[in-house]
């Protein structure tokens, strides 16, 4: 029978709506992560806790956002991603809302860094990013896991300077909230992303590796340990800018709307990067695309410790870094796919996410900590600038032919 002109129309109708839900779901929980740091500053008004035991709290999120990731992985492989989805969903709401009644470095690391961290890293990219593999062609994956990765800036673009004018006009408690409330529109997307990853098995290929086998798998493969190095370093990039660029602002002698701004402009500038590296990843090399992203990225930083800290060069700074800010996912999860398949991507790409969160609780941590004891974030961006170096340095050895692993499905 001969394909009617409604059934590629269908087959388009449905691969958008898995990006909708993906890249949606992405955008809300990531969205009101990412503009946490806008309220550091009141947190720590009301609660007297000072800068570092409130960036620690901050910091243990980052840290627990990873960890969740490899488990939460390993659920959606095993029972559908649907079902985890709406667990994290859940979580980030009842953590953000909550979080403004705790008083104590206790209670806000409860808040923040346990229920709302959590709840983002079980509907985080590793869950994302493999239904999307999933369900998506394998000729237009590249693009897909871009988009869905744009998702979480076009979150923060918006929510941003939302969360900045909430402050402004009702308080940051109900703004809080607020935003808390507006996670929960990402549950339907649980409905369209459900399924596990027995379903990316073709009929009658080879069981895929159990997980243990597959973490073993990946563990001896030197170009997975290197990946996972190099997403240290994004973690510590991109957590120490989502926690302490309002403070960064600041520092320069800016308002707080400067710092909306900037914070939206990440986001608005990672979408730009984030599609861009999804069309690239099919064209180029994904190893020498992430050296030459973690090398611009410490050039950036150079030039603007160099520069004047004017508003202007604060936005330029922020544009400029967002291009780079989460576009290492695309190349990233593209690799831990290319390497091992889609069977137990989930769980793989959560464990390079893991690493990717350590460099992120040393980033919102030092960032903190840096600046109580000197005034200044300026040892922090020496750090990052060594830090980018090494990572763009650390990619090069990286082997991107297609590997074998022994106990993968369908391996000759």
């Amino acid at each position: 029978m001969r394909p009617t002109l409604a059934e590629p129309r269908k087959a388009a109708w449905a691969l958008w709506l898995v990006l909708l839900a993906a890249a949606g779901t992405f955008a809300l929980t990531m969205g009101v992560r990412q503009t946490m740091g806008l309220f550091l500053s009141p947190l720590n008004t009301a609660t007297g806790l000072g800068i570092a035991s409130i960036s620690l709290a901050f910091a243990f999120g980052q840290l627990w956002w990873g960890l969740t990731q490899p488990f939460a992985g390993m659920i959606a492989d095993k029972v559908g991603a649907g079902r985890v989805l709406l667990a994290g969903v859940a979580l980030v709401a009842l953590g953000t809302i909550l979080t403004p009644y705790m008083t104590s470095t206790l209670g806000l690391t409860l808040a923040i860094g346990v229920l709302a961290a959590g709840g983002a890293g079980l509907a985080g990219p590793a869950v994302l990013m493999a239904a999307t593999t999933r369900l998506v062609p394998a000729a237009k994956r590249g693009l897909a896991s871009g988009i869905v990765n744009a998702g979480g800036s076009t979150g923060q673009f918006l929510l941003a300077p939302l969360a900045a004018a909430l402050m402004v006009g009702v308080g940051w408690v109900s703004a809080m909230q607020i935003l808390g409330v507006l996670v929960l529109l990402a549950l339907p997307a649980a409905l369209v992303l459900r399924g596990n990853a027995l379903q990316a098995a073709a009929p009658g290929a080879r069981p895929a590796a159990s997980t243990g086998e597959a973490l073993r798998e990946a563990f001896r493969t030197p170009s997975y340990l290197l990946l996972g190095a190099g997403f240290f370093v994004c973690g510590f990039h991109v957590a120490f800018l989502a926690t302490h660029l309002p403070g960064v602002v600041a520092a320069c002698g800016l308002t707080p709307q400067w710092a909306g701004w900037a914070l939206s402009l990440l986001g608005l500038f990672n979408i730009v990067g984030s599609v861009a590296m999804g069309w690239a990843v099919g064209r180029w090399r994904m190893k020498s695309l992430l050296s030459l992203v973690y090398a611009a990225r410490g050039v950036a930083v150079l030039l603007f410790l160099l520069a004047p800290k004017t508003g202007p060069v604060v936005l330029v700074f922020a544009a400029v870094m967002g291009v780079t800010f989460l576009s290492t996912v695309p190349p990233t999860a593209g690799l831990v796919a290319k390497f091992f398949g889609p069977a137990n991507m989930a769980t793989l790409f959560g464990v390079v996410m893991f690493s990717h969160q350590v460099g992120g609780f040393l980033g919102a941590w030092l960032g903190g900590t840096v600046f109580q004891a000197t005034g200044s974030f300026d040892w922090v961006w020496y750090i990052d600038i060594v830090l980018a170096v090494g990572a763009a340095l650390v990619h090069l050895p990286i082997r991107e032919a297609k590997l074998q692993p022994t106990a993968a499905a369908g391996a000759a």
